[in-house]
């Protein structure tokens, strides 16, 4: 049964506390999964749960960019076990490859990069960041279970640009959180944004008017950031075709600082009927 909305932050924060997985394997740890009364696992704490094991593998070193391939369908009822293998980790680079996996195989694969933070010049060219929008504009996006904010309709009937923009921020965490929550975050919206073209369909008629399933996700970290600062999640699916679609983002903080960049590919399969 799914978990009320005030449950959703403590139930997360249990799925990213991995433990060494009951053989004592070195590098290897188990997570539970969220209780969103889903049919499958969500990617997002997928995600996270990489994030996660990259950090307990390497912790002198943060995520610089995580690469998944979802292989099947997760299990809800079955913890998820994590088995590390670490290629190189040296003084400045790690890298890792994760593999996720259930009694009945392979759910998930990450190639992970890993950096020690370093001082030097800093560049970046962007389009500016847009004020705060204010309380009015809050929404809410299940499972993501902080406060979000955004100006524009994801699941808008009409046809509308690809695009949309989400502000959210977290509980106050650790700083070593911050990763894994926003690549949390990053997995929850990308369809929902190809979509919007369509006029009459949402992300909410999937399983009746279309299947969908994220197939790849890549998340690139550019810089540490604060846990529980607002966060601007600015997104853009640039093409769907051949039942498939893709779309990427950046993530800013509220002063416009990028720190963060993500890609998304995802099976769209619609029905005959649609189609």
């Amino acid at each position: 049964m799914p978990l009320a909305s005030s449950d959703l932050w403590d139930d997360l924060l249990a799925c990213l506390d991995l433990r060494t997985h009951p053989s004592g394997a070195p590098f290897v740890y188990e997570g539970r999964n969220q209780r969103l009364g889903y049919h499958r696992l969500f990617g997002g704490q997928l995600l996270a749960q990489f994030a996660t094991a990259a950090h307990l593998s390497c912790p002198d070193k943060t995520v610089k960019s995580l690469h998944t391939v979802f292989a099947r369908a997760g299990r809800t009822e079955e913890p998820v076990r994590y088995e590390v293998e670490r290629h190189h980790d040296g003084g400045s680079f790690a890298a890792l490859t994760i593999v996720a996996r259930q009694a009945k195989g392979v759910v998930a694969t990450a190639s992970v990069s890993l950096h020690a933070p370093e001082d030097g010049p800093a560049h970046q060219a962007v389009t500016s960041v847009p004020a705060l929008p204010g309380p009015e504009h809050r929404t809410d996006l299940h499972p993501l279970p902080w406060e979000t904010r955004t100006v524009t309709d994801l699941d808008s009937p009409g046809s509308e640009p690809p695009e949309f923009d989400l502000w959210m921020r977290t509980p106050t965490s650790t700083a070593e959180l911050a990763p894994a929550l926003t690549a949390y975050a990053t997995d929850l919206t990308l369809i929902g944004t190809a979509l919007r073209p369509l006029t009459g369909l949402t992300q909410h008629d999937s399983g009746k008017a279309f299947t969908s399933a994220v197939t790849t996700h890549t998340v690139w970290f550019h810089r540490p950031f604060d846990a529980g600062g607002w966060l601007l999640l600015r997104q853009h699916s640039p093409i769907l075709a051949h039942g498939r679609c893709f779309g990427r983002g950046d993530v800013f903080t509220e002063d416009g600082s990028l720190v963060a960049s993500y890609g998304q590919e995802a099976l769209l399969r619609f029905t005959q009927e649609t189609a």
